[in-house]
């Protein structure tokens, strides 16, 4: 009979593997990558080109102009404002002037005094130099007022000429967006077709090698792979469409599992069963209905899963010979005579504990 379970070997090495797994899977998910990275860099639809066919000619042009015009009145206007500003402060200045020398003037007059001549060429110049200040304030202001109104019409022409251009901008966007789509499609795809074959590749190798002392490293390579399958759906292909992806393929994998865990249950593969019967001997249960195997120091006992370490035995002085036993809950033959060495065992390990023979057959479990 061959080896019902494989030497396991040290927890070292077991963790070598598994951490070599890890790092391959992760190279084979960046090598992947690269694969995804160069049907990326094919050039996809460019948006000046699509502008183009869609703006009348000069437009553009024309847009640009009225900006530049506009940020030149506008410039005008602010040195136009600091200029009125000034020249309103310097005959505000002129005023007060004017304002003092008629009160010395009216003073004099009062009193019966001659103003000097000084004093009156004074006042002569401050009233010529304040009417031409006020002829420049309303040049001015009327300069300002020539920018804002020119200023005005140019913003409507902006606007208007914004409003024509923004429905044929949108007209463009509309297109581009469209061939965008159909180009991230088209790569979605590409990339799918390549790594699908991949996928494929693994889950045979996880579907039909797994007796294969290698069945880690095709379940680090399936994983890898799927998980990029993974992230190009979830990149390319739109939220409300991928959404339903993710929940059917949820839906899959955890009945897959459902039907596997239901497997194991009904039909055990001998690794599993095997281990099984190891953890319930161990346990003094019997492994199929979990009743406590009574039998030498523990015939008397009471025990159960939990309490089984904590439960105190009582030594006898006399030998009883060891026997046959099956389970008087279920039946089931639990130990029997060794054919070799005539040896109580357990009838449902593979190997006697006295001699080492091992059983020709398989386990089987008659329930």
């Amino acid at each position: 009979m061959k080896n019902i379970e494989n030497s396991k070997g040290p927890w070292l090495y077991r963790f070598l593997i598994k951490s070599f797994i890890i790092i391959f899977g992760i190279l084979v998910f960046w090598i992947l990558g690269f694969f995804l990275e160069d049907i990326e860099s094919i050039k996809g639809p460019k948006y000046n080109k699509i502008e183009k066919s869609y703006i009348e000619t000069g437009l553009i042009t024309k847009e640009k102009e009225l900006k530049n015009q506009i940020e030149n009145l506008t410039r005008k206007q602010v040195k136009n404002e600091n200029e009125i500003a000034i020249v309103k402060n310097s005959s505000r200045n002129l005023q007060n002037t004017i304002n003092q020398l008629m009160a010395l003037k009216k003073l004099a007059l009062e009193n019966s005094k001659v103003i000097s001549n000084s004093e009156e060429q004074q006042l002569s110049r401050s009233v010529e130099t304040f009417l031409k200040s006020q002829k420049t304030y309303q040049r001015l202001n009327m300069e300002l007022a020539q920018i804002i109104e020119n200023k005005q019409i140019l913003e409507i022409n902006k606007q208007e000429l914004g409003k024509k251009l923004k429905d044929q901008r949108g007209e463009a966007q509309k297109q581009y967006r469209k061939l965008l789509k159909t180009h991230n499609l088209k790569l979605a795809f590409l990339q799918i077709a390549i790594l699908f074959p991949f996928l494929l590749g693994g889950i045979y190798l996880i579907l039909k090698k797994k007796s294969s002392n290698y069945y880690l490293l095709f379940i680090g390579y399936g994983v890898a792979v799927f998980f990029k399958i993974f992230l190009v759906i979830h990149r390319y292909f739109p939220s409300r469409y991928f959404k339903y992806i993710l929940i059917l393929g949820l839906l899959f994998t955890v009945v897959k599992i459902i039907v596997y865990l239901i497997n194991i249950i009904i039909n055990p593969k001998k690794q599993w069963l095997l281990k099984q019967y190891r953890d319930e001997y161990e346990k003094f249960l019997c492994p199929v209905c979990e009743y406590p195997i009574r039998r030498g120091p523990r015939k008397f006992l009471y025990w159960t899963r939990r309490t089984v370490g904590k439960v105190t035995l009582q030594h006898s002085n006399t030998i009883e010979k060891d026997k046959p036993y099956s389970c008087p809950s279920c039946g089931t033959t639990l130990f029997e005579e060794c054919p070799i060495c005539h040896e109580i065992k357990h009838s449902l390990l593979p190997t006697c504990c006295h001699c080492g023979s091992k059983k020709e057959n398989g386990q089987k479990v008659d329930n």
